[in-house]
C-alpha cells in the first residue's frame, strides 16, 4: 500500500476534534462526540481544492498535509461447502385409542 503526499499544507491539529478531506477537497474538522455529548458541525480549516480520485482514500497525516492511499477492498470470498444430505428418521404412527 503506497501512500503519497497530494498537497503540503501542515496543519497543526487539536486534540478532540476530527480532521478530514470533505468532499469539495478542502481540509475541514469538527469536534469528537464523547460518551452522552453530540459532535459539533464541520468547519474549513484549510481551502486547498484537492480533485479526488476514485477508489483512493484520502486523509490529513501526522504532519498535517494530505495524502491518499489505494482503498483496499474485501478479499476473494470462499467457496460454499456442500452439506451432505441427511436422511431423515420415519417416524411410527401411532394407533389411535378406541372407546
Amino acid at each position: 500500500m503506497a501512500i503519497q503526499k497530494v498537497a503540503k499544507v501542515g496543519i497543526k491539529k487539536q486534540k478532540g476534534y476530527l480532521y478530514f478531506v470533505d468532499k469539495r477537497g478542502d481540509i475541514s474538522c469538527a469536534k469528537m462526540a464523547r460518551g452522552n455529548k453530540k459532535g459539533g458541525a464541520p468547519k474549513k480549516v484549510a481551502k486547498v481544492g484537492v480533485k479526488k480520485k476514485a477508489g483512493f482514500l484520502y486523509f490529513i497525516d501526522k504532519r498535517g498535509d494530505i495524502s491518499c492511499a489505494r482503498m483496499v477492498r474485501g478479499g476473494t470470498k470462499r467457496k460454499a461447502t456442500k452439506r451432505k444430505a441427511t436422511r431423515r428418521k420415519a417416524t411410527r404412527r401411532r394407533a389411535a385409542k378406541r372407546k
